[in-house]
């Protein structure tokens, strides 16, 4: 570095010789003069800028930490699972699950709950038959789909209480069934009504309007991963052999993952109560709800990647285009956007048949949404409390509750504290209180 200022004084001197670098003082130059320089680079080495960590920079580049949160998982995991199989040695087994999947696909009042559905949708066929040919009114159809609706979702909930014959999977089964089997009849009457109101307009303007009305469509509509119907549903050009078996691996071995951690990790925590939650010490309680805080939530990782798999089977078997069941509800920096990205279907289902509807009653935007969530969360509770016979409510007020921390802590977090804070909710809320339930149900 010397050799080089010398060099550069020698040749500056030449060509000036009045005023040499040398002799020139730092604060004596001036910024076009202080580009020149060679040593310009150097001599200013700060700038205005925060730390990496601090909350005003732009930062994101997490990737290491990331990677080291992984492995610290993993490693901290794998001691859990070691010292679980020093404990109680190996649980896992197979045929007892097998024991149990065939006794209650074989549980004959879920078999017949399962065949009885098709009186509904040949119900909901006809009425729709009716009232394209007008032999009904839109008045006495809409009140004839209601009660066919109704009697549709009073069946299983009669069956299940009243059959004590029936298992608790073969009544969950049959619950969930029914359930999206009323809400794909509500969206195939509404919106047949909405396309004959379109026909008849083409029929003023001389056009004629398209028809569908058939059973094939109808059932191609039940079956399709989807719960908003339209006449004609995007197609993809042929069934890709590779990708259902792909997808039918990933459901096999998500499966055996599950029934592992609930057989190895889950029913040792039930075993070491002999009560209810409700009726067990609160130190108790709070140490088995730790206990079970991290494989409910691997479990319902897991139940979300099968759900990935099923939906996308189903889809790639039907051809059925539109395979957007989820957005990136991972990276959600709140609980709103959470629930708006991780259940796109039902997403699409609750803003065209209950918010739009209800916004076109005047109802505001905010009490519409409000009211459809706590519709939902009554959902949930109900479709897990009744094949279990248990109802605390716990699913439901665990929901309100995240609402309510949505709505007055949500200000408070932003970016990735923000997303942190909806893990933390996954961790410790729905699906942890649906795990009690099953404790309970086990106990009992």
């Amino acid at each position: 570095m010397a050799g080089m200022r010398k060099r550069f004084v020698s040749s500056s001197a030449e060509e000036d010789d009045t005023t040499p670098w040398e002799n020139l003082h730092l604060s004596d130059l001036d910024p076009a003069t202080e580009q020149e320089h060679p040593y310009a680079s150097l001599l200013h080495c700060h700038r205005i800028q925060d730390s990496l960590l601090s909350s005003n920079s732009n930062f994101t580049g997490y990737r290491g930490v990331l990677n080291w949160i992984i492995i610290l998982l993993v490693l901290t995991h794998a001691h859990l699972f070691l010292e679980n199989f020093i404990q109680h040695g190996f649980l896992i087994d197979v045929r007892k699950i097998l024991g149990h999947l065939i006794e209650d696909s074989f549980n004959w009042p879920s078999v017949n709950l399962i065949l009885a559905a098709n009186l509904f949708v040949l119900v909901g066929f006809y009425l729709e038959k009716s009232l394209e040919r007008g032999v009904l009114s839109s008045t006495h159809g809409h009140c004839l789909h209601m009660i066919n609706l109704g009697f549709l979702l009073l069946c299983p909930a009669v069956v299940i209480a009243c059959e004590p014959k029936i298992s608790a999977g073969g009544a969950f089964f049959s619950l969930w069934f029914y359930i999206i089997l009323g809400m794909k009849l509500y969206s195939y009457q509404e919106t047949n009504f909405w396309y004959r109101l379109v026909d008849s307009e083409k029929d003023l303007d001389g056009s004629v309007g398209q028809t569908n009305l058939t059973l094939g469509d109808l059932y191609y509509f039940l079956f399709a991963p989807t719960l908003c119907y339209q006449r004609d549903f995007p197609f993809t050009p042929k069934i890709s052999i590779n990708k259902l078996f792909h997808r039918l691996l990933e459901m096999v071995v998500v499966i055996q993952i599950m029934v592992g951690i609930v057989q190895q990790w889950i029913e040792p925590i039930f075993q070491r109560s002999d009560n209810p939650f409700s009726g067990i010490d609160i130190t108790l309680r709070v140490e088995h709800l730790v206990s079970l805080a991290a494989p409910t939530h691997f479990l319902w990782l897991l139940f979300f990647f099968l759900s990935h798999s099923c939906l996308n089977f189903s889809a790639e078997l039907l051809r059925f285009g539109d395979r957007h069941f989820y957005g990136d509800w991972w990276n959600a920096p709140n609980l709103i956007t959470f629930w708006k990205n991780w259940n796109i279907p039902l997403q699409k289902w609750s803003h065209r048949h209950l918010c739009s509807q209800l916004v076109d009653r005047k109802v505001s935007p905010s009490q519409a949404e409000l009211l459809v969530f706590l519709v939902s969360a009554a959902l949930f509770e109900y479709l897990i409390a009744l094949p279990l016979h248990i109802c605390h409510l716990w699913i439901f007020l665990m929901m309100v509750l995240e609402l309510l921390v949505a709505v007055f802590l949500g200000s408070y977090f932003h970016g990735n504290y923000g997303n942190g804070f909806v893990w933390l909710c996954l961790l410790l809320g729905p699906p942890l209180a649906v795990t009690t339930y099953f404790h309970d149900h086990y106990i009992l």
